[in-house]
């Protein structure tokens, strides 16, 4: 299907779900019909499945699309961390006996923030599983690291000492900087999206749940070389959506997966780190042009 035909456009099978894992409810989308291609989208922080809202009416014609919340956001359970234990390995784990209980066993995942170190992990552990990757401002080399990392590591060192640097990951200015980011076109973004977003990092217990996470991601870039690596022994159909106007995760981040996967596909997108905000036609049609083509 060419990028530039036009598609398809239904709600006809959109439905909104709870699958209870481990005693915790995990609230998931899904759009499509049993059969056809399956997608599994991976959600950002400090977002949630509704990220990709407008992406499953133009999705759902041709996959059966899962799009769920990992414990802790949207409408997911959010039991504290004394419950749930708070990690990327754990929230991967998570994801996998989701997708186990709703019987797929073979799936593209996609990826975008929190959902590239839970999707890696996912395909590390079940490699056979996965049909393709499409990764969205998903980062996993240094070199994709935005200069505000710098600072913000400094948590990692010493929590208790740097408390404000979570205080600033979780403020309503940074929900509202992952969004506009560097565009040149603030007018596109709607400020539904962070206002949304902060009033889940505002819930009673979230701060608590976010500061394990925000601790916790320093394993993901330890983990970069291993993920580096699987992608160099495995060599999987890879799409790689950039918003270039994404100051967190930079476009030499997306431009070094070509180092380890030569063939996959690059597109820069004039978007910003939530690229579904400003193109989400172009993530649609990219998607299903992607996808169709085997």
């Amino acid at each position: 299907m060419s990028t530039h035909a036009k598609f398809s456009y239904s709600t006809n099978t959109i439905s909104y779900k709870y699958k209870q894992i481990n005693g915790v409810n995990i609230f998931y989308r899904e759009a499509g019909k049993s059969g056809l291609p399956v997608l599994v989208l991976l959600h950002g922080y400090p977002s949630s499945s509704q990220m990709y809202a407008p992406l499953l009416p133009l999705l759902a014609p041709y996959f059966h699309v899962i799009a769920p919340d990992y414990p802790g956001f949207g409408h997911s359970d959010f039991p504290a961390p004394s419950v749930y234990t708070y990690t990327f390995d754990n929230l991967a784990l998570t994801m996998l006996s989701l997708l186990e209980e709703l019987g797929i066993d073979n799936y593209t995942l996609f990826m975008q923030d929190y959902g590239g170190p839970v999707g890696f992990r996912m395909a590390l552990s079940q490699p056979d599983r996965i049909d393709s990757l499409i990764i969205q401002n998903a980062n996993s080399y240094i070199e994709g690291l935005g200069k505000k990392w710098e600072q913000l590591s400094l948590y990692w060192q010493n929590p208790e000492a740097n408390v404000d640097q979570l205080k600033t990951f979780m403020s309503f200015e940074a929900a509202k900087q992952r969004h506009l980011g560097e565009s040149p076109s603030p007018q596109r973004y709607s400020p539904d999206c962070w206002e949304e977003e902060f009033a889940m990092l505002s819930r009673q217990g979230s701060e608590a749940i976010q500061a394990s996470l925000f601790f916790d991601y320093q394993n993901n870039i330890k983990a970069y070389s291993a993920w580096q690596q699987w992608l160099r022994d495995i060599q999987p159909r890879m799409l790689i959506l950039w918003g270039k106007y994404d100051p967190s995760f930079i476009v030499p981040g997306a431009q070094a997966y070509l180092r380890d996967v030569p063939n996959a596909e690059l597109h820069l997108l004039n978007a910003g780190h939530f690229a579904l905000d400003e193109a989400t036609e172009e993530v649609a049609k990219l998607t299903i042009d992607f996808l169709s083509h085997k």
